[in-house]
This record gives structure tokens, C-alpha cells and sequence, in this order.
């Protein structure tokens, strides 16, 4: 059964979509301020699919994220005790205590680091506006940090991607199985 490579090739034709860039903009706005999947996800097939658009969809990626971060910013000044309550039912009350502790010690500069951070960017936007924290250095330090990783990600997919795409092919479903494997021992590990 060739599961993988099914679901590669699917998310490789929807990654030409004539509307592909609308759809990674909106999820780049809404992971910034309340989505919980990582634009990511569509950056990735789309700069491999299109190698000569990466800067492009870095640069939309990153535009419309900081945006979202501002739209996450403004729903933490404006909506503070509700987003305290929708923190603790999605779960995400121990990230959120870390990135409080985050902003404390480090300031401006634990937004910069959110960009390449493994807890959730709409924690941080959302934090810094329950937090107060000055408006411009947030979207200076939210550009810089978001736009470094999508350019990063995106010029990496474009430049060796191509390269690695028969190989990747070769080896996709056992690729698969093996992230599936992963995230399988990462949930046991944090239930723990």
C-alpha cells in the first residue's frame, strides 16, 4: 500500500493551485493569532512545487504572519481574561507559563526567538499584548524573526529540494511510517 507517496503527490498538485498563495497567506494570519497548524506545512510542498517563487512565498508568508501577530497581539490587550480561559482549554497552559517566563527574562527578545521557537507563535503574539509590551519593537522583532525562518525554510526547500526530491520519492513510505513513528513516542513520552 503506497499511503506516502499518495498523499505526497496530492499535496504537491494542491501546492499549484491557482489559489495556493490566498490559502498560505490566510494560514500564515491565522497561526499567528489563534491556528494551531504552522503555515509551514503549506510553505514547504508549495516552495518545492514552484522553486522559482520561494522569495515570493517567503515574502507573502511573512507579511501576512506578522500581521496575524498583530491581529494575536491586539486579541491579548483586548480580550485578556477570555484568552486566559481559552488558553487553559486548548491545553496550552504550561507553554503559555513558559513563554510568560520567556518574556520576562528576555523581553523583545523572546519574540525575535519565536520564530524558530517549537511553542506555538500565537503564544507569543497574544503574551505580548496581555503583557504590554511596546507595539513597534513587537512587529520589528516579529518581522525579523518570522521572516528569517520562512526565507530560511523556503530557500532551503527551493535550493536543495529539488535535489533530494527523487530520493525522498524512493524513500517515502518508509520516510512516513517513521515521522508517524515519531510523533507516536513524543505523545507516550509526554503523557508520561
Amino acid at each position: 500500500m503506497k499511503l506516502f507517496s499518495n498523499i505526497y503527490k496530492k499535496v504537491i498538485r494542491y501546492s499549484k493551485h491557482r489559489h495556493a498563495e490566498r490559502y498560505l497567506g490566510v494560514l500564515s494570519f491565522a497561526e499567528s493569532s489563534f491556528f494551531p497548524i504552522p503555515p509551514d506545512v503549506m510553505l514547504i510542498p508549495m516552495s518545492l512545487a514552484t522553486p522559482s517563487k520561494w522569495v515570493r512565498l517567503a515574502l507573502l508568508t511573512t507579511i501576512a504572519s506578522v500581521l496575524g501577530g498583530i491581529a494575536g497581539y491586539f486579541i491579548g490587550v483586548l480580550l485578556s481574561d477570555w484568552v486566559q480561559t481559552v488558553i487553559a482549554s486548548w491545553g496550552y497552559t504550561e507553554k503559555f507559563s513558559q513563554v510568560k517566563l520567556l518574556f520576562s527574562q528576555w523581553g523583545i527578545w523572546a519574540v525575535l526567538a519565536a520564530g524558530f521557537s517549537p511553542i506555538p507563535y500565537k503564544l507569543f503574539t497574544i503574551t505580548a499584548g496581555l503583557l504590554s509590551m511596546a507595539f513597534l519593537p513587537f512587529v520589528l522583532a516579529s518581522a525579523l524573526g518570522r521572516g528569517l525562518r520562512f526565507f530560511l525554510v523556503a530557500g532551503l526547500v527551493a535550493k536543495v529540494g529539488p535535489k533530494m526530491e527523487p530520493l525522498i520519492i524512493k524513500y517515502i513510505e518508509w520516510l512516513g511510517w517513521l515521522v508517524v513513528g515519531l510523533l507516536a513516542i513524543i505523545i507516550l513520552i509526554t503523557q508520561v
